[in-house]
């Protein structure tokens, strides 16, 4: 009877140790810089399973950036956010989340509110163009989530951003 207990305890904590490991997110990758947001043909492209999150950041573009201090799209970004509504009604299923982020100026509590507003601005300019917006959530990070750490301009251009990222409903 020992040893069944023993062997109970010791697969219940496999278990919960193989639960946790697959619960840890992924660190954040490194963007490419705004000249370069425009999805570029790879020889992976045919291991890119349609309607992933894989191929909404490859063939679409995931990311939109801002100036300091603002949340309103610009027009350098209208053509990204263009062809993720286009893919998001191709893939009626998916739900996405928008990230906004900032830069390390200012404070938290500031940031995270300017995150909210470019996340939302992002959101709005989906829905203005045709994507339901309860497929739509969004979040703000703040400057909490840096993809850069160099205290310069080019690096605070790139931590000014707004990620969409698949949440649900995509092809596995």
């Amino acid at each position: 009877m020992v040893r069944l207990s023993t062997l109970v305890r010791f697969a219940s904590v496999a278990c919960i140790v193989a639960v946790a490991g697959c619960t840890t997110k992924p660190a954040p990758t490194e963007a490419p810089p705004p000249s370069q947001m425009a999805p570029q043909a790879s020889e992976n492209e045919s291991n890119i399973v349609a309607g992933s999150e894989q191929d909404l950041k490859v063939n679409v573009g995931d990311t939109v950036h801002f100036a300091y201090d603002k949340y309103n799209v610009q027009d350098e970004d209208r053509t990204v956010l263009q062809r993720q509504a286009a893919w998001l009604q191709k893939y009626p299923a998916v739900r996405v989340t928008v990230e906004g982020d900032c830069d390390e100026r200012g404070t938290r509590e500031y940031n995270l509110a300017l995150g909210a507003r470019r996340a939302n601005s992002v959101k709005e300019y989906l829905v203005s163009l045709g994507v339901s917006s309860a497929r739509v959530d969004t979040i703000s990070y703040g400057k909490e989530r840096p993809i850069c750490s160099e205290s310069t301009e080019e690096c605070w251009a790139q931590n000014r951003r707004g990620v969409t990222v698949v949440a649900g409903g995509a092809s596995s």
